[in-house]
């Protein structure tokens, strides 16, 4: 087999740098990742509050191409501070926004207008006449002029001096979808339906989202003097490696910034999981072999090479960049069988501890053998699709079970599912001759709202309607399961309570109630959500509140007794090394699990959220825990029918 001139040359790129010491670099783009989104954020706000003064200390105007989505928003948040705080201004700054969706009003709750207004513009001292955006009113025969003319001005203004940009899922960078040319300028397009998934939670559905938008084209983009990419969450890690390490294509629009002198990706952990550094930096440079690294290696191998970690030979090891760590810990047959007991012990039928057992090598503590558990489920359904059988295996075996639901969920009811449950109703009381109480006032100014409804945020009648829906499917679950109606909880935070996708920051009011529960229910466990990949997410921000209330118990005595588990939603799992505690599922706990998810009817059949993937939540868990006792059993492991994971968190 011949090599290629081009592989010879890397080949020989690597070997140099490792003759001088140097560790091995995968990146094209310079790429920096931090521990949160938050910490991220304010170092881009950071540079952009350093450029505006510069240029206003040189008596110039400030040029920023600036980009809308959920990866700025903390950005915006934090110039903001600086201005009301620090006295940072905005009245040199002219801007110039990517995109905006097309046909679109200004006013709009989906507006790129009203978000730029509402995140920024609002609370800055930015002149009017200097923001700019895509109009999304433009009659058809006069956006191809526009575009022209958008794109004249900011050349007019001396190019952009700093572009903030995000990144799509199929890799778009504004509304430039693949296939859009590196030549590409400002112009209307036809969004992807990848695009239009992502949107559709925001939205209210699919059909809601608009086919086209107005995006600035690639060339401008890369004519900017500085670029500046945002990526949070694991959704995005593999879209950032392909733009990152990948080759320059456009399959990944973002990936022409490999061509940008002065392109920076500033990313969090969760999405730089996929990069060669992270997920397996043995390849990169020399690294400390911990415990945790060398599960890690040894199950990447395994999984790589596809073979039982018990197979694995000390060639493999060689082979794959990691004859450093049989020097310094033995041979693979040690390391073999030092990560095979290590994921052993991880599996457990017993989530609260097995009462009367050796628990030296078990997850969980044998005592008490009866534990107070608590469960919080961001979302009336979470609990059952994430840790259905392990929920139940806690009530079978003797916990003291107590379920708290974050969020009443209420904007993921459709609204012909509630007139359905509200003519119900109606009917109920007019064939009772039941008149004159509140609930029936409720219920027929709730039904008129739907009617004639020609807003996109509900009426909180129409709120309280969908809240109560989804709260009868949470006590029914709760009820299959076994769990006491005095031990089912509803939190209703106050946060979320908005009507719109879009929602409030979090309170203290909302810290408040989930601290009042913890202290009353006192557990010795927790069980929460642990997907982060939206920081603006529910599920991050129900977690934010879980992490905010126990530092402010932590002095609590119980407190000592009390150890977190977080477990993952219906999208992804944990990495296999990542895994604390695994438990296994029957084929009968599997059907059990989803005859619990089918409690959720509002849910089973046209979720109004479903987005790309038309598959129903008791198809995706039953699909992501089959998949996970999989992984189990291909590195050597028991062969069981499903399995769901836990990770412990620590104070």
């Amino acid at each position: 087999m011949t090599v290629s001139s081009k592989q010879n040359d890397d080949m020989q790129a690597v070997n140099d740098l490792v003759s001088i010491g140097q560790p091995i670099t995968y990146e094209k783009i310079p790429t920096h990742i931090y521990a949160s989104s938050k910490d991220a954020s304010k170092a881009v706000a950071i540079e952009i509050a350093d450029l505006i003064r510069k240029k206003a200390a040189e008596g110039k105007p400030c040029i920023l191409g600036l980009a809308t989505g959920s990866s700025p928003k903390t950005v915006y948040a934090e110039l903001v501070r600086m201005h009301r705080e620090e006295g940072l201004s905005f009245k040199n700054v002219v801007s110039y926004n990517l995109d905006e969706y097309y046909p679109m009003e200004p006013d709009s709750i989906y507006s790129y207008h009203r978000f730029m207004k509402e995140q920024l513009f609002d609370h800055v001292d930015i002149p009017t006449t200097h923001y700019h955006l895509p109009g999304g009113t433009l009659p058809a025969q006069r956006i191809q002029e526009f575009c022209k003319a958008y794109e004249q001005e900011i050349e007019e203004a001396g190019g952009l001096d700093f572009q903030l940009l995000g990144i799509g899922g199929n890799g778009h960078i504004g509304f430039n979808e693949p296939g859009s040319l590196i030549n590409s300028h400002t112009r209307l397009i036809t969004l992807d339906h990848s695009t239009r998934a992502a949107a559709a939670a925001e939205f209210g559905g699919l059909h809601k989202v608009p086919r086209k938008a107005i995006t600035m084209g690639v060339t401008t983009i890369l004519n900017a003097k500085r670029v500046v990419l945002l990526a949070w969450g694991e959704r995005k890690a593999a879209v950032i490696k392909g733009a990152v390490e990948g080759e320059v294509t456009e399959k990944n629009p973002a990936s022409y910034l490999q061509t940008h002198g002065n392109a920076t990706f500033i990313i969090d952990q969760h999405a730089a999981v996929e990069l060669t550094r992270i997920k397996s930096p043995w390849a990169v440079d020399a690294i400390e072999w911990d415990d945790q690294m060398i599960k890690k290696a040894a199950t990447f191998l395994s999984l790589l090479l596809k073979k039982p970690i018990l197979k694995l030979t000390d060639k493999d090891y060689n082979d794959n960049g990691m004859s450093d760590l049989l020097a310094s810990h033995g041979s693979s047959y040690d390391i073999n069988i030092k990560v095979f007991n290590q994921l052993q012990h991880t599996i457990t039928g017993w989530p609260g501890g097995k009462p009367n057992a050796d628990d030296t090598n078990r997850p969980e503590r044998k005592e008490p053998a009866r534990k107070r558990v608590l469960i919080f489920s961001p979302h009336p359904d979470d609990d059952i699709i994430s840790m259905g059988g392990t929920f139940q295996r806690l009530v079978d075996q003797g916990h003291d079970v107590h379920v708290a639901y974050q969020t009443s969920g209420n904007i993921a009811v459709a609204d012909d599912e509630a007139s359905r449950f509200m003519e119900f109703v109606v009917d109920y009381n007019n064939k009772f001759n039941i008149a004159g109480n509140d609930a029936l006032a409720l219920f027929e100014e709730a039904k008129s709202f739907l009617k004639n409804k020609d807003t996109e945020t509900d009426s909180p009648a129409v709120r309280a309607v969908k809240g109560l829906i989804r709260r009868g499917e949470a006590k029914a679950t709760a009820r299959f399961v076994g769990v006491p109606d005095e031990n089912v909880h509803f939190l209703d935070m106050p946060f979320y309570e908005t009507g719109t996708i879009q929602k409030k920051p979090l309170g203290p009011e909302d810290v408040e109630v989930v601290a009042n529960l913890i202290d009353q229910v006192k557990p010795h466990q927790i069980y929460a959500a642990g997907d982060f990949a939206d920081p603006h997410g529910t599920h991050k921000v129900c977690w934010d509140a879980i992490e905010a209330a126990l530092k402010k118990l932590k002095p609590k005595a119980y407190m000592n007794e009390c150890w977190v588990w977080l477990y993952r939603g219906a999208w992804a799992e944990w990495e296999i090394h990542e895994i604390e505690m695994a438990v296994p599922m029957s084929p009968d706990q599997v059907l059990k699990k989803r005859y619990g998810i089918f409690k959720h009817q509002s849910q089973k059949d046209g979720v109004v959220f479903q987005g790309e993937d038309s598959r129903e939540f008791w198809q995706r868990a039953e699909e992501r825990n089959a998949a996970t006792a999989k992984l189990y059993n291909d590195l050597g492991l028991a062969d069981y029918q499903a399995m769901e994971a836990f990770v412990r968190w620590h104070f």
